[in-house]
């Protein structure tokens, strides 16, 4: 008589089956309770920030990272406790904005410290991380969203009035990330400048958000004339205006526009925001108007430990 058709073989072999279907049924709910202690875990840390916006431009080299970190700056220099997430992992140049690039994170067990860059104002950053600054990040989609999932759930933010995301250019996987895993952000502030091509990239950030069901807080026009060192005159070396025209166009907040000034390049080279080394400037006035016309949801009151 065959194995197959012997009682005490087909017993064994549907014994085997079942044990292997409890095993796999088993390590499924193992992954479904892991699964929810991990949203558990970052909607804890979360529930402690009032407000959450990202900050993203439709393409590259309009001064996305400059306009994120003048805001956090100016947040907190107006008494608010504030938190700058730079998740442009592959061009984490906001350490250097703040002259801490040297800083590095510290933490025990699963709980990450951010590095302290004022009373006020906490960063994390891949740049944190890396051995040398030359290092590259050459990551796919699933290592960047675990990172940032990490960065949301591990780093110890504690109680925060704004927590300020710094997104790389365009809608890949890190503004889809945060999209994602804070469905209940405030929103998102668009950075352009005037150009035609820049302006024809930035309708597709705002798609995006929409297509995310994430609120639109408004756009900015960043380089909107060049106010001259010595006179004090403007003139628009990108035209001015298309930012605010597409606002109109897309039913978008126009937040307002921040001029060209060469002091801000060297106040990112030297490590302190415009915003701390001249607030009141061309550029600090801009920002300050900035954030009057920003209009944020009514908060819950953040839950405290």
């Amino acid at each position: 008589m065959s194995d197959s058709h012997d009682p005490q073989s087909r017993g064994d072999s549907a014994a085997s089956d079942a044990q292997a279907a409890q095993g796999q049924g088993a390590a499924a709910g193992q992954a479904d309770l892991d699964r929810f202690l991990e949203r558990e875990a970052m909607q804890k840390r979360l529930s402690r920030i009032r407000h959450k916006i990202l900050v993203m431009s439709g393409k590259g080299g309009v001064g996305k990272s400059t306009v994120a970190v003048n805001l956090a700056a100016s947040l907190a220099r107006a008494g608010k406790q504030v938190g700058l997430m730079d998740v442009d992992l592959h061009g984490p140049n906001v350490p250097k904005m703040l002259g801490i690039e040297t800083g590095r994170v510290t933490g025990e067990g699963d709980v990450i410290r951010p590095v302290q860059h004022s009373p006020n104002l906490k960063l994390m950053s891949i740049g944190f991380m890396l051995p040398k600054q030359s290092d590259a990040v050459i990551w796919r989609g699933p290592l960047k969203m675990a990172l940032i999932k990490q960065f949301l759930r591990d780093v110890e933010w504690g109680d925060l009035d704004f927590l300020i995301i710094d997104a790389p250019p365009g809608t890949g996987d890190e503004p889809l990330t945060v999209g994602q895993l804070i469905p209940d952000a405030d929103g998102a502030i668009v950075v352009t400048t005037p150009q035609e091509v820049a302006l024809t990239d930035i309708r597709k950030s705002i798609t995006f958000c929409r297509k995310m069901g994430m609120r639109l807080l408004g756009i900015i026009e960043n380089m909107s004339g060049f106010i001259c060192p010595h006179c004090g005159e403007r003139t628009d070396l990108f035209k001015t205006g298309g930012g605010a025209r597409v606002a109109e166009e897309m039913d978008v907040p126009f937040l307002g526009g921040i001029p060209i000034d060469g002091s801000v390049v060297a106040a990112g080279d030297d490590g302190t925001p415009i915003v701390i080394s001249d607030p009141e400037g061309a550029v600090g006035e801009a920002f300050a108007k900035v954030i009057a016309n920003l209009e944020l949801p009514a908060p819950a009151k953040p839950e405290t430990q």
